[in-house]
């Protein structure tokens, strides 16, 4: 049986990308914050450890199948990160766009949060388009040169710090804005558009949670352990 107390959450997640689930039902970052054992992202949160383990160690004993991305080549995750992830981001942006402007144009009166999700869905839309962009144009690319040449000094390591970092904003302006719609939970009386907007939001969080633990836990190690195999 795992050790799961004294196990970096992002490497449990990497492992068995079902836990995700469960860390997030207990409001653990698994992502950004994947670095930290499970003893002390419990302790940040004052939530019981034995508590979570237990329900870890529940999976095991589950039939229902996972991706191993850990086991997939960096070349194939690569791909799919494109064509998943980035695609996804790409097509739902500007349809959360939309919403946020209808919605604080109509209701931020009444509601003058919206006008700060709508500021910071802009925030995160400038940061996201610019981040993907630099992973497509410069990164990737790296990447697949490593993987097919095995060529030394493919990957740029502080290009890699600094994608870590704008996964990090993108992390705090998704937090920020789960706070502002409590949860991305609308008012009982909320328009069609309002729930829309919110339900944009909360699966786009998902997203991105997924999206950064694939490349700050798996991608990003992965492939700066191979360009130190070739020094």
């Amino acid at each position: 049986m795992q050790n799961y107390s004294q196990t970096p959450v992002g490497q449990i997640v990497a492992k068995d990308y079902r836990t995700a689930q469960i860390l997030r039902s207990h409001g653990l970052d698994f992502c950004c914050g994947g670095g930290r054992t499970l003893e002390k992202a419990c302790a940040s949160k004052n939530i019981e450890l034995e508590q979570v383990i237990s329900e870890l160690e529940g999976l095991q004993t589950s039939d229902s199948l996972t991706e191993n991305y850990n086991e997939w080549s960096l070349d194939f995750l690569v791909d799919y990160i494109v064509n998943n992830h980035h695609g996804f981001v790409q097509k739902a942006l500007p349809e959360i766009n939309f919403y946020a402007e209808k919605v604080a144009r109509v209701h931020g009166e009444r509601n003058p949060n919206l006008y700060d999700i709508l500021q910071k869905v802009r925030l995160l839309s400038d940061e996201m388009l610019g981040h993907l962009q630099k992973e497509e144009e410069d990164l990737f690319p790296q990447i697949k040169e490593l993987v097919r040449e095995h060529k030394k000094g493919s990957v740029k390591e502080a290009l890699i710090e600094a994608l870590e970092d704008e996964h990090d904003k993108a992390g705090q302006l998704m937090a920020e804005i789960e706070e502002l719609t409590e949860g991305f939970t609308p008012p009982e009386d909320a328009c069609a558009s309002y729930r829309v907007l919110f339900q944009n939001l909360e699966g786009f969080q998902q997203d991105l949670h997924k999206h950064v633990h694939l490349e700050n836990n798996i991608l990003f190690p992965k492939a700066l352990n191979l360009e130190q195999r070739l020094n």
